[in-house]
């Protein structure tokens, strides 16, 4: 690369940076804000969140200050803090529920909780948020442009809070007996999960995990309680296969249903 082009890049470098710190020691909030708005399309999101937080503090009350709070929003959503954002989008959208900028606030609050959504295994609160956010976004304006976007995101928060209580109630079975009868805890949380959630793709593996803790339940209970809780280990078995005529599980399922109707029989 030429000497003198490394030269002009850094002049100009130099130059951006000598304006900007110029226009943080400026008195003008109008500069700040034409500056700020400069920062955000150039993608300098820090620079525009630096200056916008300044601004919408003195623009409250004035023309400029429903634009300012937006891209402040939007420039800590661009900038990947979720948080900040939403916090910000919720701010803009209550002080202006018919402003300018609402749909869009409403759908950025909760598609970025949905993108800072964590893994399964941690604390699903912000999956929750993500939820009421879109859910709310949905309610407010069902012929948005955005609303199979919302929906499948939904969708997707739905089958990790499911996923959740697959793995709680998959705890709880591989912890059979001990101290206590866990097989029953285990059919508790499936099928509320079912019940909350019943469209989710884990349906049938919470519905399966229910078959096998009430065998289990049943196999392992003195033999005065064994008949009646096989008999409601046939009842599950029977929900499922119908469910899941075809299913990959009909095997294991069938086997259970073998030995259950022994004890039925008997």
């Amino acid at each position: 690369m030429p000497k003198y082009f490394i030269l002009l890049i850094s002049v100009l470098l130099l130059s951006s940076c000598g304006e900007y710190h110029r226009v943080q020691k400026s008195s003008d909030y109008d500069y700040k804000f034409s500056y700020a708005k400069k920062a955000f399309e150039e993608k300098k999101y820090m620079q525009s969140i630096t200056l916008l937080s300044e601004v919408v503090t003195v623009f409250k009350g004035t023309p400029k200050a429903e634009e300012s709070l937006y891209l402040l929003a939007l420039s800590h959503y661009e900038n990947k803090d979720y948080i900040s954002s939403g916090a910000y989008f919720h701010t803009y959208y209550t002080r202006y529920p018919k402003g300018k900028y609402t749909e869009l606030a409403r759908f950025y609050s909760g598609y970025g909780y949905y993108i800072d959504s964590p893994e399964s295994q941690l604390d699903q609160t912000g999956t929750i948020k993500a939820i009421e956010e879109l859910q709310a976004f949905l309610d407010y304006f069902p012929k948005s442009d955005k609303v199979s976007i919302a929906q499948q995101a939904i969708f997707e928060l739905q089958d990790k809070l499911t996923l959740k209580e697959l793995q709680n109630a998959q705890l709880y079975y591989n912890l059979g007996n001990y101290m206590g009868n866990n097989y029953e805890s285990a059919v508790i949380v499936a099928k509320n999960a079912i019940k909350d959630y019943p469209y989710s793709k884990y349906k049938e593996e919470l519905e399966l995990l229910v078959l096998k803790a009430r065998y289990q339940e049943a196999s392992q209970s003195v033999d005065e309680k064994k008949a009646d809780r096989f008999r409601i280990v046939l009842d599950e078995y029977y929900s499922y296969i119908n469910n899941y005529p075809d299913s990959p599980n009909k095997e294991e399922a069938d086997n259970i249903y073998k030995i259950a109707s022994k004890y039925i029989s008997e």
